[in-house]
């Protein structure tokens, strides 16, 4: 047993009312809610499923790594045969899905990557899922399957019309499950959430990776104009949601997870260095800022409806001025940002060249790839060899 989680083998499942499934539990938002059911819900089991990629973290599950109802275990849920495992052994009831890659810009250097583990891992637990007769099933998507919008709110019987890699990815694993939903009524709901923030979440991600920068003096990279705007739902608010869809979400539907505060990146990151560098003055902010080149596509804004899920009870409470506080203080030096502080955090896209990156990442996928390949050929020898001694072999 590890200070920071219990990594166990399959084994028998124990007496609890439920058993959920959250995979990429060791992420940032996943975390908050995996340490909100244990607490909250000490009748029900909570596996985390999780193969610790480098914005995961185990350190953000400290807090009930030795409870009873909780149980850390490490796979790929691109592992087909693995994942049939653990089903057929946990006797999983629910499933929250989230697990993704989720980094924008890394999509456009890593865009086979994303399509692998964001449509093919969905489609291998769907249908590990639908196979175990699992009572729910939560696909945790994005607001960004929608596209950008200047003035049109979008509702969930809006169009997907994704701009970047990372987006398109979503979408499609959003339609593998609307599919099996169709075809075999099987229990999906699907959210979709605006930008969220707070504590434990890694640094590649804006508001992050803006408070990481300015706190080792360095400027906050703006991507064009800056602009674009966001709206951002506190890590709690969020929790909060995902726990309301759990209760009373209804198979079939889609749920818009949204706020109304909405900020552009420029406005971010000039509240920012007031809050760390105590400016207010323009000039002086302007110091702290650096443009570059935008994105091959960045969407200007994505406005979102969310009065479905206002329906069923749930409105964000966090005020913005008090969830960036929190979110400030709670990073204290951690691992991540010693890091990249010392710039040799191999592991970290801010840190490691995007090229680099991209070809190390590559050549692993393309490993994993061929090892699953081979093993399905050596079964389907073996099936073959089995059915020619039978004598049962097709012509």
């Amino acid at each position: 047993m590890s200070a920071a989680g219990r990594t166990e083998p399959l084994g028998p499942p124990s007496s609890f009312a439920k058993r959920l499934l959250v995979t990429g539990g060791a992420g940032f938002i996943a975390s908050h809610v995996i340490v909100s059911l244990v607490e909250d819900y000490p009748n029900y089991m909570i596996i985390n499923l999780d193969k610790l990629d480098y914005c995961a973290s185990l350190k953000n599950l400290e807090t009930i790594s030795n409870k009873q109802n909780y149980k850390f275990i490490q796979g790929d849920i691109c592992n087909s045969h693995f994942v049939k495992l653990l089903f057929e052994t946990e006797k999983i009831d629910i499933v929250l899905h989230f697990a993704a890659q989720t980094h924008v810009d890394l999509s456009f250097v890593r865009a086979f990557e994303f399509t692998y583990v964001n449509v093919y891992g969905t489609h291998v637990l769907v249908s590990a899922a639908h196979e175990a007769r699992v009572e729910k099933f939560i696909y945790v998507s994005t607001d960004e399957v929608y596209g950008g919008s200047l003035d049109k709110e979008f509702d969930e019987s809006s169009p997907k019309q994704p701009t970047n890699p990372y987006a398109s990815s979503k979408a499609a694993a959003e339609c593998f499950v609307q599919s099996y939903w169709e075809r075999y009524k099987f229990p999906a709901v699907i959210t979709r959430s605006s930008n969220v923030y707070g504590p434990h979440q890694y640094p590649e991600k804006v508001i992050p990776k803006f408070i990481s920068l300015l706190q080792h003096n360095r400027k906050c990279c703006i991507h064009g104009s800056g602009l674009q705007t966001r709206n951002f739902l506190y890590a709690t608010d969020v929790v909060e949601a995902f726990l309301t869809v759990l209760k009373k979400g209804k198979p079939g539907e889609i749920y818009n997870i949204g706020t109304n505060f909405e900020m552009s990146v420029l406005q971010l990151a000039k509240e920012l260095i007031q809050l760390i560098k105590e400016t207010s003055s323009e000039s002086e902010m302007e110091n702290w800022v650096d443009y570059v080149n935008d994105r091959p596509t960045n969407d200007m804004r994505y406005p979102m409806k969310s009065e479905k899920i206002h329906g069923l009870g749930w409105r964000p409470k966090v005020p913005w001025k008090e969830g960036i506080k929190k979110t400030r203080s709670s990073r204290a030096k951690t691992a991540w940002q010693r890091s990249l502080e010392l710039g040799r955090n191999a592991r970290c896209p801010i840190v490691l060249s995007r090229g680099l990156a991209a070809a190390l990442k590559g050549l692993r996928w393309i490993l994993r790839l061929y090892r699953q390949r081979l093993s399905a050929n050596c079964a389907r020898r073996s099936w073959m060899a089995s059915s020619i001694l039978k004598g049962n072999a097709s012509g």
